[in-house]
């Protein structure tokens, strides 16, 4: 793990300088030359840089790396890391047989002047472990918080050595992870794209170093795809209208579905959306994967298995309340945003207790989840007495909450949603986890087809076969 003091940006620096069995390129894009500037302040540069460059004119950039859509994206990295990497490769030729190669990029976009806009950046690097070894690529994305655009430029080259120096000098993955925030603060940075891929990172699996990612607290969110392609949310919700269902899915159930199904269908009814703009994604929070404390990694990709087979998106946040959820979802989109919900998680929603901590209390926390495009879609439950349906029009609340809930459901912005099968709602996920453990039989009826294939094929949850 990691060292009881940890170096520092100019000592990072100069160790590298100093390893005479590293060398590459530096190309940097929208924020000056502040990784190359660490490298020439502590001297010896010429050890490890072979090239910096700048291409600032997006006519030059587009001659040298290819024409993009947006030059702060990962596509325009890509083409950067692709053309450093090949020239590395051809005209150093004659030292590949003992020196490590590397290309380092970063294209990125500071506060303007008139501090409208957010600072971020994608940087990269593609290595070499070891000399004519394969090509080893870490990319990752960061939001940029500090309030003056030369203090998010002084961040970036910290985070742009500390990216170096992990893929050369260091070999454990999450070790490799955790070194990106060294020197830095979780109040001027965020990293909520994290992938390592490449010859020496096969057993990586990316999905479980998004988890870390929020786990140790470098990003609030971070999402990846139904084949495990970990996701930017800004690029990958871009002007995109998303349903949101948060849960445990362990396992996912036909409740779980039926939500889905019912969400779905009411939001596509009040609002005109093709399925190409729709995004739908489960959410897991790092309260929902704790137990006793601890986050279990195999639990957690058991759940995402399981929901990767029904093809969904996963992120995975740290937002624990149901408006900072809404909150993050509606800076990233400026499309609809509909959350499906249960009526016992929107019973809670109306508890004060639960905003104690502001100052403005539930009408603060209101005004942040009821934006104009954010509606929450209500999924029923059954009376445990009566059997009966509970549906938002049964909400109980105390009196002087009452004209605020019937405001908002006039509003439509609470919105009932019809369950399928009524039968659905006596499925329980904890009963459904006890008999897959036990070897009972039976739960297969109360889970989707694939999820039931999914858990008996790869043993997820700890099945055991019924006796």
């Amino acid at each position: 793990m990691k060292n009881e003091r940890t170096p520092s940006t100019k000592e990072k620096a100069l160790t590298l300088n100093l390893d005479r069995s590293i060398y590459g390129t530096l190309a940097e894009i929208g924020a000056g030359q502040e990784t190359a500037s660490n490298f020439f302040k502590v001297g010896s540069a010429s050890g490890t840089i072979a090239k910096t460059m700048s291409a600032y004119d997006m006519k030059f950039s587009d001659e040298i790396y290819g024409k993009t859509k947006r030059y702060v994206s990962e596509e325009r990295l890509a083409g950067m890391l692709r053309h450093e990497m090949r020239l590395v490769r051809v005209r150093l030729s004659e030292v590949a047989s003992t020196t490590k190669f590397f290309a380092f990029a970063n294209t990125v976009e500071t506060l303007n002047y008139h501090k409208t806009n957010q600072g971020h950046g994608w940087l990269g690097i593609r290595f070499q472990c070891e000399p004519q070894g394969g090509m080893n690529e870490c990319v990752i994305h960061v939001l940029l918080y500090d309030n003056e655009a030369s203090l998010q430029q002084q961040a970036l080259g910290v985070l742009g050595v500390n990216l170096i120096y992990a893929c050369t000098k260091l070999s454990d993955p999450q070790e490799m992870m955790l070194s990106l925030v060294d020197n830095l603060t979780s109040d001027r940075i965020e990293i909520d794209f994290f992938r390592l891929t490449g010859p020496d990172f096969t057993s990586v699996d990316n999905r479980l170093m998004a988890l870390k990612l929020v786990k140790h607290g470098l990003s609030r969110a971070t999402m990846f795809d139904a084949d495990g392609n970990v996701l930017q949310p800004q690029e990958a919700l871009y002007k995109k209208n998303v349903m949101i269902l948060r849960g445990r899915f362990r396992p996912v159930t036909h409740v779980n579905m039926d939500m889905l199904h019912a969400g779905l269908q009411a939001f596509q009814e009040a609002e005109p959306i093709e399925d190409e703009n729709l995004i739908r994604i489960s959410e897991l929070t790092l309260n929902s994967l704790t137990d006793d404390a601890k986050i279990d990694d195999t639990d957690f990709l058991h759940r995402v298995d399981i929901l990767s087979s029904l093809d969904q998106k996963v992120m995975i946040s740290d937002y624990q309340r149901y408006y900072s959820l809404a909150n993050y979802i509606s800076k990233v989109t400026r499309g609809k945003i509909a959350i499906v919900l249960g009526i016992k998680s929107l019973q809670q929603l109306f508890e004060e207790d639960y905003y104690h901590d502001l100052s403005g209390g539930i009408l603060e926390a209101f005004g942040t989840l009821f934006k104009r495009n954010i509606r929450l879609y209500v999924y029923p439950a059954c009376h445990t007495e009566t059997q009966e349906l509970m549906c938002v029009d049964d909400l109980e609340l105390p009196h002087h909450l009452v004209k605020l809930y019937q405001y908002l459901c006039e509003k439509e912005q609470i919105v009932d949603v019809q369950p399928t099968s009524k039968a659905n709602l006596s499925i329980y996920s904890d009963d459904v986890l006890a008999m897959i453990r036990s070897g009972q039989s039976g739960w297969e009826e109360m889970v989707p087809p694939k999820v039931s294939e999914a858990i008996k094929t790869k043993e997820l949850f700890d099945y055991q076969e019924a006796n």
